[in-house]
């Protein structure tokens, strides 16, 4: 299949690619500079330049495709106003994209996150919360997943909090970033709040599997840690970092605070029996343990 990746030099986009090249397929993938599109030569696929707010230019790369991955996103989460920016961005990038394949039986999978669930693991049923910080991407998410009974074939990959490799990625990373800008290892709360995690590798296999053969309208969690304790994750961040390891308010995440500091462990007991998605790869504890002082 000859797939149109967006994202595809980001922690998870570029597993993505490399997953989808060893399996024969081909890729065509946005390049928004001439480093991302040197990169993604180098690994073997072939470039499309272009911003994700280009919508001619994500339109032209569907068009050409067998199939879409549609990962990227804004590089700004710095304040809430950069964060919706990034939102309207991305949802008028999806939507371009879902328009482009309505009707083609094309397959098209967009990422999404994991919703919480009070007292238990989240499960693929469960729906996304359209409220808070991030809650305009789920809303995306479900309008493209909508628009199954339209004759797209949707489906999204369900990503937890902390997607890693090598001990870097997802929010465990950004408790990395600001270990080493604040010179403590700070969690949010307690620290017993609870967070899934997959490493990159076994998220782009689902990604593939999801493309190949996932039915239209499905979302799919892409989990292998239920859930670490955050205080665990920040145990090992300052002993391989040298650092203190205490509780920091909420507010030092910035408008990640509020989902930083809650319990949202999630299952992926379905997508393993469905579409047969097995982790492989070091989960977060031990692939923090690559993190260097």
């Amino acid at each position: 299949m000859h797939v149109f990746v967006t994202g595809g030099t980001g922690t998870i986009g570029s597993a993505v690619v490399a997953e989808l090249l060893d399996h024969g397929h081909s890729v065509l993938a946005l390049a928004r500079s001439d480093a991302s599109a040197r990169t993604l030569q180098d690994a073997g696929a072939s470039v499309l330049r272009g911003e994700l707010a280009d919508l001619d230019t994500l339109r032209s790369g569907a068009a050409q495709s067998e199939g879409v991955i549609s990962l990227a996103f804004g590089r700004d989460y710095a304040s809430p106003e950069a964060l919706t920016r990034g939102i309207a961005e991305e949802s008028a990038a999806v939507a371009a994209l879902g328009q482009e394949l309505l009707g083609s039986d094309r397959p098209i999978v967009v990422v999404s996150g994991t919703p919480l669930a009070a007292g238990r693991p989240a499960t693929e049923a469960d729906p996304l919360p359209t409220d808070g910080p991030v809650g305009g991407r789920s809303r995306t998410v479900n309008a493209l997943l909508d628009l199954a009974e339209s004759g797209l074939r949707s489906s999204a990959v369900r990503m937890p909090r902390t997607v890693h490799n090598n001990g870097a990625g997802g929010f465990a990373g950004l408790l990395v970033q600001a270990a080493r800008r604040s010179g403590v290892a700070g969690y949010p709360g307690d620290g017993t709040q609870r967070w899934p995690a997959v490493h990159a590798r076994d998220a782009a296999a689902l990604f593939r599997l999801a493309l190949e053969s996932a039915p239209p309208g499905t979302a799919w969690h892409a989990v292998d840690d239920e859930g670490d304790a955050v205080r665990d994750i920040a145990e090992v961040i300052g002993r391989r970092l040298g650092l203190p390891v205490q509780p920091v308010p909420q507010e030092t995440f910035g408008p990640f605070g509020p989902i930083f500091a809650a319990d949202q462990p999630a299952s992926s007991a379905h997508t393993r029996q469905a579409l047969g998605w097995e982790p492989k790869h070091p989960n977060l504890l031990a692939d923090l343990e690559n993190i260097q002082p």
